[in-house]
């Protein structure tokens, strides 16, 4: 399976275009030909964590939708966690050069002027202002130091420095 790897900056141009890294529109290619003819490249959304956008290809944001609908369809958390899975989300296709159109309200939620950082998640990828993308990959690897993970009978403690 191909997943999202690395960080890589890339210009936004004034009309809110920005190229896909090419390791990243590989991996896009392959979840393409899993996807049914015609959907969307990417769903964009803004992070309900952070100040930046979470990019799904479509296959990986469709599989979200099983798990929420385990909820009460009338439930206050099942309508809570739809609007913000849903509602500030924006499909997007890539043009020939590989550029996509980052929306405005997705770029003011980022903080995004002139370049961005592409952060690889495996399964999804997220854009952010790169000095802001920097602090987080500093924050993240600071406490991935006391993460354990379950590895069958043994336990993997600080696995990710």
């Amino acid at each position: 399976m191909s997943v999202f790897l690395g960080t890589h900056q890339n210009k936004l141009d004034a009309k809110g275009r920005v190229s896909i890294p090419a390791g990243f529109r590989a991996v896009l290619r392959v979840q393409a030909e899993l996807s049914s003819p015609g959907e969307p490249l990417l769903v964009l959304r803004q992070s309900p964590k952070h100040a930046c956008i979470e990019a799904w290809p479509m296959t990986a944001f469709l599989a979200l939708g099983p798990t929420l609908n385990r909820l009460d369809m009338f439930s206050d958390d099942q309508e809570d966690l739809a609007l913000s899975l849903y509602g500030d989300a924006y499909t997007v296709d890539a043009d020939k050069e590989g550029r996509i159109v980052l929306p405005q309200p997705l770029t003011t939620h980022a903080g995004l002027t002139d370049s961005v950082a592409f952060m690889g998640l495996g399964r999804h990828f997220q854009i952010w202002e790169p000095e802001a993308a920097e602090r987080r990959r500093a924050e993240a690897r600071t406490k991935a130091r006391s993460v354990t993970l379950p590895a069958g009978n043994d336990t993997v403690r600080g696995a990710v420095s």
